[in-house]
């Protein structure tokens, strides 16, 4: 792995990807339309900095575990492509680059929102929750639901509760989403000592869990469909991929192994992405009002 490839990897950029991509929805919704392009190429550098400093300095906090989880043993940190003196600098590098992108290029509220998001997901998750609660990816999600909130400030300098409720959708979508992939990996976890629900609870004790929180995912689609008055296009993937959703949880709890979870997981994805596609298509086809 050579030394650049390394410090993108410390990035986690498919993580990143995906944060993304419910941020760019929430500006459209933000402005009625499609805002200028300069805005939301800055606003996706900044989100991109933010975001990859944050999984930056989760890698560097991680360090000892990924040594003992089979999954992360070929980080950078762990085989020695970087040193964690590198990787340290190289986080607080890219989180001074995107608060100072925010706070010139944008404004001062997506800046403040962008290094919060970027603290809570160290102390709060990486350096708290992560080692001691199996409620850790519960609470630390918040750091994930971020973007949306990111995105609508980005546009407004303001936040809304349409912001909010797409904020609370990634918030409770991230606990079943996680708690699939951490199925296919308890041992791993386990072998770190990381109390990950599936790690403390049987399979399908977690999966009762998904299931609950799905339909909070639904419920909140739903809501969201109600407030931002979006059309039958959204109301269609909202419903069949709420449903699509529900299914694949239980699903898992008929059939209690990894295989289910991981096609949980993969599907969490490409629901999340439809419904905030959905959202950007409302406002750019039918003209969904800010």
């Amino acid at each position: 792995m050579s030394t650049l490839s390394a410090f993108v990897v410390l990035t986690k950029p498919r993580i990143i990807e995906l944060l993304l991509i419910t941020t760019v929805p929430s500006m459209i919704l933000a402005k009625g339309g499609m805002p200028e392009i300069s805005l939301v190429i800055l606003t996706v550098v900044g989100g991109t900095l933010a975001a990859g400093g944050a999984n930056t300095f989760n890698m560097y906090i991680d360090r000892d575990i990924d040594r003992l989880m089979e999954r992360t043993q070929g980080r950078p940190l762990v085989t020695g492509a970087v040193s964690p003196k590198a990787a340290l600098i190289f986080a607080f590098v890219l989180e001074i680059l995107a608060f100072c992108l925010f706070a010139v290029w944008v404004n001062w509220l997506s800046a403040v929102l962008a290094v919060g998001a970027c603290l809570f997901y160290v102390f709060v998750y990486s350096l708290w929750l992560k080692r001691t609660s199996k409620r850790n990816i519960v609470i630390g999600g918040a750091a994930g639901a971020a973007p949306a909130l990111i995105g609508w400030v980005a546009v407004t300098g303001s936040l809304d509760l349409r912001a909010f409720i797409l904020f609370a959708i990634i918030f409770f979508w991230t606990p079943p989403h996680f708690w699939a992939l951490a199925i296919k990996y308890a041992d791993d976890y386990e072998a770190a000592s990381i109390p990950m629900l599936p790690v403390v609870s049987s399979i399908r004790s977690t999966a009762i869990q998904m299931i609950a929180y799905t339909v909070v995912v639904m419920g909140l689609s739903l809501w969201f469909h109600s407030v931002a008055g979006t059309s039958f296009l959204y109301l269609s993937v909202a419903v069949a991929g709420g449903l699509a959703f529900l299914w694949r949880t239980i699903e898992l709890l008929r059939r209690p192994n990894s295989v289910q979870a991981m096609k949980v997981f993969t599907y969490s994805i490409v629901y999340l992405g439809a419904l905030f596609i959905a959202v950007a298509v409302d406002v750019l086809v039918y003209g969904v009002s800010a």
